[in-house]
């Protein structure tokens, strides 16, 4: 019995992780593919980056099928010239490669907007902001046709060569977007500062959360269902 209950736990961890990773995309996904009217432009950086990448176009996202998981990611994201004074939540767009925010009169950038975005490689910006992070986080940084260009996000758990200091023991650094880094407790080890050495409780954390992730998914299809109804 306890052999079953073993095998068990991985099949529902992986259920209810990708329940949660669903239900979270779907929300983030169609809010940041809505924040401003029409769509990716072919001529634009990023309708060229997408139309190279085999990338599909919805609204101002560029989106591309992930072999590794069913669901489609962004790729690219083209807020440009949508009259942005502030930029505060991106994280539906967390997974993209490329964003472009220019001919926007942006005030302010949070310092967390582009918080866990590890992939992110190529940002266009209007010519007066700085990169998020400042030049020391990108390999980088020009200035073209009034832009302002970030380019290459540099790894922060590996400036000197060395991981970073602020990670507790029985942890390993991994990056978390420009100029930030993440520490992930090592295997076998979890809890505060990673001190709680042995198995995870998963189905003790996570299950509660799976089924609430659930309910918020569905209700959010209904609600799509009666606005194409509505229309």
């Amino acid at each position: 019995m306890k052999a079953g209950c073993s095998q068990l736990k991985p099949v529902l961890l992986v259920l209810i992780l990708n329940l949660c990773f669903y239900a979270s995309y779907q929300l983030n996904e169609l809010q940041v593919c809505e924040l401003c009217s029409g769509a990716v432009l072919n001529g634009t950086a990023v309708g060229r980056f997408c139309s190279s990448s085999a990338g599909r176009i919805d609204g101002r996202c560029c989106l591309k099928n992930d072999n590794t998981s069913d669901p489609e990611r962004i790729i690219g994201l083209d807020l440009s010239n949508c009259s942005l004074t502030h930029v505060e939540d991106l994280h539906g767009a967390s997974t993209a490669l490329m964003i472009d925010l220019s001919l926007n009169p942006i005030v302010n950038i949070s310092d967390t907007a582009f918080q866990g975005f590890i992939e992110l490689n190529y940002l266009i910006l209007p010519q007066d902001i700085v990169c998020p992070g400042g030049n020391a986080s990108w390999e980088k940084v020009e200035f073209k046709e009034g832009n302002r260009l970030c380019e290459g996000q540099r790894d922060m758990c590996n400036q000197t060569g060395q991981l970073s200091i602020n990670c507790p023991e029985n942890s390993i650094c991994a990056p978390y977007g420009p100029s930030f880094f993440e520490c992930s407790c090592e295997h076998n080890f979890h809890g505060y500062k990673c001190l709680r050495e042995g198995e995870f409780p998963v189905l003790l954390v996570f299950g509660p959360l799976g089924v609430f992730m659930v309910v918020i998914s569905f209700l959010l299809w209904v609600t799509q269902r009666r606005k194409v109804k509505s229309l």
